[in-house]
C-alpha cells in the first residue's frame, strides 16, 4: 500500500492484501519515489524487496474529506508520527474507512491495517 505524502510514496508491504473483515499485517518499508506509483512486476531474487509487486487499486485518500489537501497532509503526518492513522480510501475498486496502528516491535515497522465498518 502506498500513500502519497510530501513528494514521496509512504509504503507498506501487505502480504495478505487489503483487509476486508479483520486486521492484516502491514510492514512499513522505505519511502518510494512518485514514479513507483505505476510499477508492477517482478523484483528479482536477491534484490531488495524481491518478489511480485501487484497494483490492484488506484485512487485517492484523505483523513477528512471536508478538508483541503494541505490540511489532510498535516493530519496524515501527525497520525503517522503518533502511530495511529484513520483515513478514507476512494478508488476504482476500493472504498471505505481504514486504520493503520503501529505495533510495538524492535524496529516499529509493523502496523495493523484495519478495515472499519
Amino acid at each position: 500500500m502506498r500513500l502519497e505524502l510530501d513528494g514521496v510514496l509512504k509504503s507498506w508491504a501487505v502480504p495478505k492484501g487489503l483487509p476486508t473483515d479483520k486486521s492484516h499485517l502491514a510492514v512499513e518499508v522505505e519511502d518510494h519515489p512518485l514514479e513507483y506509483a505505476r510499477f508492477s512486476g517482478e523484483i528479482p531474487k536477491g534484490e531488495y524487496g524481491a518478489g511480485t509487486v501487484e497494483i490492484w487499486a488506484h485512487g485517492t485518500y484523505s483523513v477528512n474529506p471536508e478538508l483541503n489537501k494541505a490540511e489532510n497532509e498535516k493530519l496524515v503526518r501527525a497520525g503517522l508520527k503518533k502511530g495511529h492513522l484513520d483515513f478514507y480510501l476512494s478508488g476504482d475498486t476500493v472504498r471505505g474507512q481504514f486504520t493503520l496502528i503501529r505495533m510495538k516491535s524492535k524496529d516499529n515497522k509493523n502496523w495493523l491495517f484495519i478495515k472499519k465498518n
